[in-house]
């Protein structure tokens, strides 16, 4: 089994505003590829278990949305949240958070995540397949670091959070020691 060098090749379902599109939900299904997420540009990515969760909502994403200019000062062209919820589910969590700067991308079938051999099943909180928590920077489609979260695991009794955080990610950027992260990071493999 190889290392994943590349960000998987899948097609996101995605919805997007459109205003020739008549009525409350002025919106409309944009399949987006990985070429034309991650193509010619640096990316944060991170990914975490749901919409609307606890850690999710009080400081992964919040986080990454308040260092965003410090993250563009490094470089880095979007940051993406990504979750396997759907177009809907991710909208609406993003409304919630006032997420203005982080994108928020649809994993709905959760095919991004299995290619990246992070899909884990939550069944023991009535979630079914989830991403496990990690984060990576992306430049060109090209996966250049990743952290993910210690304990690897389906049905996982806690939801570690650890290194995939905003400052860790940032820390990394500015090319200073991550606090409280040893080498080597889980490796992934497809």
């Amino acid at each position: 089994m190889a290392v994943i060098e590349c960000v998987p090749d899948v097609v996101f379902k995605t919805r997007v505003r459109d205003e020739s599109v008549e009525g409350p939900n002025p919106y409309r299904w944009e399949d987006k590829t990985s070429q034309d997420i991650f193509g010619g540009k640096k990316v944060v990515l991170f990914s975490l278990p749901g919409a609307f969760t606890p850690t999710c909502s009080s400081n992964h994403l919040p986080r990454y949305e308040e260092l965003f200019e410090e993250f563009k000062a490094q470089g880095v062209d979007e940051i993406i949240c990504l979750s396997v919820n759907d177009a809907f589910v991710m909208f609406q969590w993003g409304k919630q958070v006032g997420a203005t700067n982080v994108s928020l991308l649809p994993d709905g079938n959760g095919e991004f995540t299995r290619k990246m051999g992070m899909l884990v099943d939550k069944n023991n909180l009535g979630f079914g397949p989830r991403s496990w928590r990690y984060s990576m920077f992306v430049n060109d489609c090209k996966i250049e670091k990743v952290f993910a979260e210690a304990g690897f695991s389906d049905n996982c009794p806690t939801d570690p959070f650890e290194v995939s955080d905003a400052d860790t990610m940032l820390a990394y950027l500015k090319g200073e020691e991550p606090a409280g992260v040893s080498e080597p990071v889980r490796e992934f493999v497809g």
